[in-house]
């Protein structure tokens, strides 16, 4: 009962619920070896967290550093062109299921010096409200499930192209109350550190107009220890540790006009569940890692790879166009999706907006249909 409450929380109302959950599924012959989705505890961690990288198909690992690269490559902000910044973004979230549902986040950073930066941010995931019921159907009464994340971080030049960062994390997750089981269900708690490393450099062009920027990156996210929601050894979930890398490339047009193409590869560094029974190995957080980049076929863990590609213009940095598209592959949840955006800045202040639109079979009964994130920026301070 314990895993069919957790499970019911966690994928069908966070970010695991894809269209393939409405799919009909003819036997169970059909799941081995094609549909094995990877699960893990605490989704929303993977759920982009602004409105610009939501607008770019989620890339984020190598875009142009700002207020919200805590969540994506923490490396990146000391190549940041403004001292300081914080940002605010609220996204409905499964806006076609439910009207309660919402990712709320804080982020922001400044610089210690021309050399390191720290950053913080706050992710807070409510899933409205549940009306939780026993195997006959009787009302065991409602719960308001949230989770949240508290980040700090540090991130350092060790060059003038090449900057490293580290990240500590603190993630609370409350889903249930009451006893399952037999065992009372507590709060799941855990702790996971982050490890990036990002790269740029500017070519002149031999004009004299506006320079072109290659900026590379990598990000290990959520490393951490398993959680629980009970005291039991035997039941615990792994955190949605992922490797991600990615690369970015801006035209400089001339002074005022300016493109970027960006491309982002992420592969979750979670065992991949038996495809007979859904179950995961018994693995420790670190074996697991390890193990996750040969415990399938080499097809599947092709197939585990996802791809976000995004586009974005600026025209006197002050307005911003933007476009992009996630791709995962059908046996591993088949999202897939086109995104756009705006972007308006004045001054210290700015707006972003994204909107996601679904693509492939079934889009008409996808629960990301119409998901809108809105997030404000503001520069606290110019570098000079």
């Amino acid at each position: 009962m314990y895993r069919r409450i957790i499970t019911a929380v966690a994928c069908i109302l966070s970010l695991s619920l894809t269209q393939k959950a409405f799919a009909q599924v003819d036997s169970v012959a059909q799941l081995d070896g094609r549909m094995n989705a990877i699960n893990t505890a605490v989704p929303f961690l993977r759920i982009s967290p602004d409105a610009r990288s939501g607008a770019m198909g989620d890339v984020g690992i190598a875009i142009s550093p700002d207020a919200n690269s805590m969540f994506w490559n923490l490396s990146k902000v000391p190549f940041a062109s403004k001292n300081a910044a914080v940002s605010v973004t609220y996204t409905p979230w499964l806006k076609e299921l439910v009207n309660d549902v919402f990712l709320a986040t804080l982020s922001g950073y400044t610089k210690i010096d021309e050399f390191s930066a720290v950053s913080g941010s706050l992710r807070y995931f409510s899933l409205g409200t549940i009306q939780f019921t026993d195997i006959a159907g009787a009302d065991n009464g409602t719960y308001r499930p949230r989770e949240f994340a508290i980040d700090a971080g540090y991130a350092r030049k060790l060059s003038d192209n090449f900057g490293m960062g580290v990240a500590l994390r603190f993630i609370n997750s409350n889903l249930a109350s009451g006893n399952l089981d037999g065992q009372a269900i507590k709060p799941g708690r855990a702790v996971a550190a982050d490890l990036s490393g990002y790269y740029t450099k500017e070519y002149e062009k031999d004009d004299g107009s506006a320079n072109n920027t290659l900026s590379l990156g990598f990000a290990i996210t959520n490393i951490g220890n398993r959680i629980s929601y009970t005291r039991a050894a035997d039941k615990k979930d792994f955190l949605p540790t992922n490797l991600g890398l990615g690369g970015a490339y801006t035209f400089g047009i001339d002074e005022y006009n300016k493109i970027s193409l960006a491309l982002d590869i992420n592969k979750l560094l979670v065992p991949t569940p038996d495809t007979a029974t859904g179950t995961y190995p018994d693995k420790g957080a670190l074996a697991g890692i390890f193990s996750s980049f040969g415990d399938a076929p080499f097809k599947e863990e092709l197939h585990e790879l996802m791809y976000s590609a995004g586009a974005e213009y600026w025209y006197n940095d002050q307005f911003a166009v933007r476009a992009g598209y996630y791709s995962e592959h059908k046996t591993k949840g088949n999202r897939k999706y086109f995104t756009a955006g705006l972007g308006i800045k004045y001054d210290i202040f700015g707006l972003n907006f994204s909107y996601l639109v679904p693509s492939g079979s079934g889009i008409q009964k996808n629960p990301l249909s119409n998901t809108l994130r809105f997030t404000l920026t503001f520069d606290l301070d110019r570098s000079e």
